[in-house]
This record gives C-alpha cells, structure tokens and sequence, in this order.
C-alpha cells in the first residue's frame, strides 16, 4: 500500500476529528472554526497531497540513489529490529527539527513552510494545510539518513509517522499536559510555534519530539497572560490555493528583480524572512508590526453560497481520493490530466468563497475540465455529456446575470447569441460528419462575438494588429491548403480563419483602448480561441497531435471562460462608474438599476 493510499484511509479519521473538535468548541463557547478558513485548509492539503506524485523523484528517488551509492551501513540488521525504527524515528525527527527551523529562518525554505502558517485560525484543520513545493528543496534535509543508511522504504514509514503524529497538536481544545509538555510536542507547545507574538516567534519547531529545541535554545513555553495570535505577519488575505503556495516566491523574485546590486539579487532568497536589501528598504519603510492590530481575513458569505461551497468542497474531496488511490500506478500523463481538474476545481471554489467568481462561473469552469479530462482519458460518455454541459451553464450564467440588472441587454444577446452558436458549434463538432454545420455554428459565434467587442469602442483601432491579425490567418490557409485540406473545406475555412483573426483583433483593439483588466482578459481569450481552432486545424488537417483533446479542449474552455469572465467583469466596472452620476430622484425614489 502506497503512503498516497494510506492518507486516503486516514482521511476520514481526520474529517471526524475534526468534525468533534467543532462540537467541543460549540459546546464550549470557544468556537475555533469558520468555514471559508477550514475549506482552504483542508484544500491546500488536497493540493499537497496530489502534487506529491509528482515529486516523487524528489521525496523518494534521491533518497534512494544516494542510499544505493553512499550509505554507510545499509545492510545492518539494526534496521529489522523495533530498536532500528526506533532509532530511524529519531534520526528523522532530528533532520526535520532542523527542517524546520531552516523554514523559519531561510526566506526560500520560507516560502515553502508559510503555507502551513497563513491561517489566521488554529485548528485540526490547520494540520492539514500543507504547503505543494516543500519537496523542491526540503529532500536535503535527510541526506544524512541515506548516507548513514536507513533503508528508503523505513524512511518513508517513519516520515509518515512523524507527520501523523503532528496532526492532534493543531488544537486550541487541549490545555497543557505537564511533563508531557516539557518532553513531546504538543498543543499548548505548537500553538506557541504558530503565534506570530514577538515572545513566540520562530520557537518550539520539534515534530514530535520537543527536547530538540530545549537542547538548541529555541523553545519558550506558553502563557496564559500573552494569548496567542495566529497567522503570518503578512497575511495571504486570500482563500485561494494557488497563490497561497505562491506569494512569498512572487514577493522574493520581485524583489530579487528590482533590487540594484547582484549580491543583493541572492542573498534576497537565503537571508531570513522578512530581510529586504538596503534600497528596496530605504524606498519602502517595513510598517512596524503590531499583532493588536491584526484583523482577520473575512469575506462575506450568504448561507446558500455556504452551501455550494461546503458541497463543491465534498466532490473535490471524493475526486481527490480516487486520484490518490489510483494516480501511483497511472502514467504521468494521465495523472497531469486529472490533476489539472482538481486544481481547476480547488481555485474556483476559493475563488467563490471570496467573491471574484460566481458560482456558475465556477460550475462552467469545472464542466469545461472534466470534459477535456474526459476526452483525453478515452472516457466518451462523460465526455459527450460535459462539453455541452460547459455551454449551458454559461448561457444559464449570462441569463442570472442579466436577470439581475448586472448585464445590459445588448451585452447579454451577443454574448448569449456566441455561447449558443459555440454549443451548437460543440454538438455537431461531437457527432461524425457534422464538421462544416459545427464550422457554421462557430463561425456565427464569432461574428456575434466581434459585435459584442464593438460595443462602445471604436472597430479595429488599431491597424497594426489588425493587418497581423490577418497576415496570420492567410498564413494558416495557405499551410493548410498546401497540407492537403480537401477542396470543399478549402473557401470555408479561408471564411471561418478571416472571421476569428477580425474577432481577435478587435478584442485586442478594445483592450488597448480602455486599457483595464476585464477587456484584457477578453483579449487574452480572443488569443487562447486562435491557438485552439490552429491546433484543431493541425491536428485534423496536417498531423496529429499527441494529447490533441488536452490542449485543444483546455485552449478553448480557457478562451469562453476568460472571456464570459471578461464582459461580466466590464459590465460590473461600467455599473460601478455610472452609479454616482445616477442620483435619486426628487421625488426621493431609489437609483434605478
């Protein structure tokens, strides 16, 4: 049983766990859990966990390499008996203290750990949230086991059983322990360790054992009169997972960018956390920290929102389980592929729970993974019901939308108007020997979509890009037509390539000219559609592509999505610039909508 298949089996053990701690902490009136926290916890678990089958060269093959080259003692028969695990035990918790402690002290280990940080709450399900790169470096660390000789396979068991044992001491339930306490880590110990206080910061790093930071002077007890304040100093404010495992990497490479001298640019990843060089400090003063002063991250959540996030949550859970039971005996390539619609799935729920995405976007994102997923893996049935399935609920999403007063009415029929002709255009592209009515149907979603990016701006202001919009798409005719393109296809292709480069053109037009996010979004969909209809074209026409669906479906769904996203995000800036110069009126009736 691999170690992915053991953490699926532990998981429900956690969940209920975690499920008591929530009722203790009601009972008691000390309530440690809110849902939006406890989501992103768990679910930046999830991504750790399935990231890990793609670092296993790194968990696990260095390792073994250099204990099949190097290792001291690697047939000693200490390592069969109970005193052998025992000692591997120990030696692990060793190289994990200084682990640890390096993740505190060291900004590039940092930007690793600090995903295990960034809860402003502290609970079991903390425990769980686990940063995605720590492999990338952190295999250093146990160089030494390998060299002495511990045995790769009583490596990996003693790691799993150092990082089980941390999960019960990420709780606010659990006072103190006594002599417990000065020998083991534990709650009130942890806890200590997670406070961003002055007097707790970067102490008490054992994993299971806590004499390590007695013996090197980084422990401090608890105090009941300094209660502890959780999260980082520089708080994510985020639930989403991505940027989560991102931000202190993006923080150091910018800066590493920015500053002036070339020693500077290194000692910026290796220099403890928070270190800037001279000039970026000199032209950005550090604002002093005050933990008094720290605010939790909040983001307002309806009860049905709560709902749909809680249920979303629940069906990634179940999708991630069967990808852990199954992914270590799965190629690479088919692993890539279904990791990639559970991490679509785990940014769209964060990113509803904060309120940059409705749940219909959500849903339409998740429907255009699963079919692309679907596609490559050969599973046809899942497949023909998810790609329109990813349309409906785009054109259910236009409907709310305006059906709320948030979407003009012009905005809302040719943006419906494009999402129909691109389900039409889905379902005879399904179907065998539909290929030009489904060229027909996205053709005429094009033009409704080049109507829509006209709306308010001037049509192809930019000439430069509209002749190199066009200089491409004869350059793609004239490589089909000389690849062998059937002669009846050879004028509607022509047609239907003009078509999309106009349509891209003039969303690079409009960007350029209102020059904000949204419209820029809009442009880059407009962009990801002309990469997807040339691989569509090479792969039918001239050669096929390996993994044709994934990049063809994945260019696709990323174009409706980016650029649905796009309009509905224009349309809500328009909204918000019109809305003071709409007073009441005097006969003191509300705005209109």
């Amino acid at each position: 049983m691999t170690s992915s298949q053991i953490i699926v089996l532990a998981t429900p053990v956690f969940l209920l766990l975690i499920g008591l701690e929530f009722a203790i902490g009601r009972a008691r009136g000390h309530n440690t859990y809110r849902l939006p926290d406890a989501i992103t916890s768990i679910g930046l678990g999830m991504l750790s966990q399935i990231s890990a089958v793609f670092t296993r060269l790194l968990r696990v093959g260095i390792y073994t390499a250099i204990f099949s080259t190097v290792a001291i003692f690697p047939d000693a028969a200490l390592w069969n008996h109970w005193t052998g695990w025992l000692l591997a035990l120990l030696f692990y918790d060793f190289c994990y203290y200084w682990h640890h402690r390096l993740g505190h002290e060291s900004a590039v280990f940092w930007a690793a750990h600090v995903v295990h940080h960034q809860s402003e709450d502290y609970n079991l399900s903390t425990a769980l949230r686990q940063t995605s790169s720590g492999a990338l470096l952190g295999w250093v660390f146990y160089v030494p086991m390998a060299v002495a000789g511990v045995p790769p396979l009583l490596f990996a068991v003693v790691a799993l059983v150092d990082l089980l044992y941390q999960y019960w001491i990420h709780t606010q339930q659990i006072g103190r322990l006594g002599w417990f306490d000065r020998v083991f880590a534990s709650p009130s110990n942890h806890r200590v360790h997670h406070a961003v206080n002055d007097a707790y910061l970067d102490k008490n790093y054992g994993g299971i054992l806590i004499v390590w930071d007695r013996l090197f002077g980084t422990f401090t007890d608890e105090d009941p009169t300094n209660p502890c304040v959780y999260g980082t100093r520089k708080p994510l404010r985020s639930w989403d997972p991505l940027w989560a495992n991102l931000e202190v990497y993006a923080a150091l490479a910018r800066d590493s960018w920015r500053t002036r001298r070339w020693g500077d640019k290194l000692r910026v990843w290796f220099k403890p956390p928070g270190w800037r060089p001279a000039d970026l400090a000199a032209a950005e003063p550090a604002t002093p920290f005050e933990p008094a002063r720290l605010q939790r991250f909040e983001t307002p959540m309806a009860p049905g929102l709560q709902w749909f996030s809680a249920l979303q949550f629940l069906a990634l859970l179940g999708g991630v389980a069967l990808f852990l039971w199954h992914a270590e005996n799965w190629p690479l390539s088919r692993s890539a592929v279904w990791f990639g619609v559970l991490l679509a799935g785990l940014w769209a729920v964060g990113a509803v729970m904060q309120g940059r995405l409705l749940p219909l976007e959500a849903l339409v994102i998740e429907a255009g993974a699963l079919s692309m997923a679907a596609a490559a893996d050969g599973w046809r049935e899942a497949h023909l019901f998810f790609k329109p399935a990813a349309m409906v609920l785009a054109l259910l999403l236009v409907a709310q939308v305006w059906g709320s007063g948030r979407l003009r009415g012009a905005a809302a029929l040719w943006l419906g108007l494009a999402l129909a002709g691109s389900l039409a255009g889905d379902v005879f592209l399904m179907l065998e020997g539909l290929f030009i009515p489904g060229l027909v149907a996205f053709l005429l979603a094009h033009l409704a979509y080049i109507v829509l990016f006209g709306q308010g701006v001037s049509w192809w202001s930019s000439r430069g890009i509209l002749v190199l919009a066009l200089g491409y798409a004869l350059v793609m005719v004239i490589v089909l037509w000389a690849g062998g393109l059937p002669g009846a296809l050879r004028v509607p292709v022509a047609i239907y390539a003009t078509v999309i480069a106009l349509m891209a053109a003039q969303a690079l037009g409009r960007a350029l000219q209102l020059r904000d996010t949204a419209s820029w979004l809009v442009a880059a969909g407009a962009i990801a559609f002309v990469i997807s209809d040339t691989l569509l074209a090479v792969n039918r026409f001239l050669t096929p592509l390996s993994a044709s669906p994934v990049w063809v479906l994945s260019t696709y769904y990323a174009a409706q999505c980016l650029i649905v996203g796009g309009i509905l995000r224009s349309e809500r800036v328009k909204r918000a610039v019109q809305a003071p110069n709409n007073p009441p009126s005097a006969a003191g009736g509300a705005t209109p909508r």
